[in-house]
């Protein structure tokens, strides 16, 4: 039967900068706000993997940057008996969905430790960017020209 754990979550590295302060707090204005997802995932033990999402926040108005905020949140899940072609899905989908609102706190103490609104990410379905990823991938490997071929 297939088993899956939660051991451990962590905050493996947070980077704000707020680089023009004590200006930043008399501009006008909304600031736009981009911000990127990626996720990895490895064996460190027996059994026991590391998930690690990654959120990159950037806020700029004009030519300027409000804040930049960098977050990698990590967690290792202990995985007995889940079948080779499960893991994927679990280690970049399923996982990522468990640590998400964790994270998600993280990011938006962080910012308001900075003096500016706390940002509340809407929920991510991992899975359904998962699937995309593995499709995207697929079609690569399907459109890609043999080697040695012109």
């Amino acid at each position: 039967m297939p088993q899956v754990g939660l051991i451990a979550q962590y905050v493996k590295d947070l980077s704000f900068e707020n680089p023009n302060a004590p200006a930043v707090y008399q501009w006008q204005g909304q600031p736009r706000i981009d911000v990127q997802f990626n996720i990895g995932a490895q064996v460190v033990g027996d059994g026991v993997h590391e998930v690690a999402l990654k959120i990159d926040v950037s806020a700029q108005q004009a030519d300027k940057t409000a804040f930049q905020v960098e977050l990698v949140y990590g967690a290792l899940f202990a995985v007995r008996n889940v079948p080779e072609d499960q893991m994927q899905p679990f280690l970049f989908a399923e996982a990522p969905r468990l640590m998400f609102p964790f994270a998600r706190r993280v990011l938006s103490d962080a910012i308001r430790d900075g003096n500016f609104a706390p940002l509340m990410l809407e929920p991510i379905d991992f899975a359904a960017l998962y699937v995309q990823q593995a499709e995207e991938a697929q079609n690569r490997l399907v459109n890609a020209e043999p080697v040695g071929q012109a």
